[in-house]
Order: C-alpha cells, then sequence, then structure tokens
C-alpha cells in the first residue's frame, strides 16, 4: 500500500473540515501572517504537522485525529 501523499492528506483535511460532526476550529499562530487575524486553518495547522514530521504516517494520524475531533452527542 502507497502512504498517502500530502495533497491526499489536503484533500482528507477539507473533506473533515467540511463535516459538520467534526470540531474543526483554526488557532492564533503568531507566524500566520497570510490569513485574517493571525488564526491559522485548522486544516493548515495540521498540514503543517505532517509536513514538518516526516517519519509520521499520514493515514495514521488522520484517522486518530477523527476520533480525537468527533462532536458526540
Amino acid at each position: 500500500m502507497e502512504p498517502m501523499t500530502i495533497d491526499e492528506a489536503r484533500e482528507k483535511l477539507t473533506a473533515i473540515e467540511a463535516d459538520p460532526t467534526m470540531k474543526t476550529v483554526g488557532r492564533y499562530s503568531p507566524a500566520a501572517i497570510k490569513w485574517p487575524d493571525s488564526i491559522m486553518p485548522f486544516s493548515e495547522i495540521h498540514l503543517a504537522y505532517l509536513t514538518k514530521n516526516k517519519s509520521v504516517n499520514p493515514a495514521h494520524y488522520l484517522a486518530n485525529l477523527e476520533l480525537m475531533i468527533k462532536i458526540r452527542t
């Protein structure tokens, strides 16, 4: 099985952001000067992490992320 690419991870994160059952909130970052009020979007936060940490398996990371941010009622 081929590892997930950054583009595939970006698509998955975009789908997660569009899902109303997921808590996907952006965060303040002083380095996020290209976004309004320096609020970095949810997907960009996690893409930056995956880009910085090459040893992390993106498919496993995103699967665990989905479990953690699922809004349970």
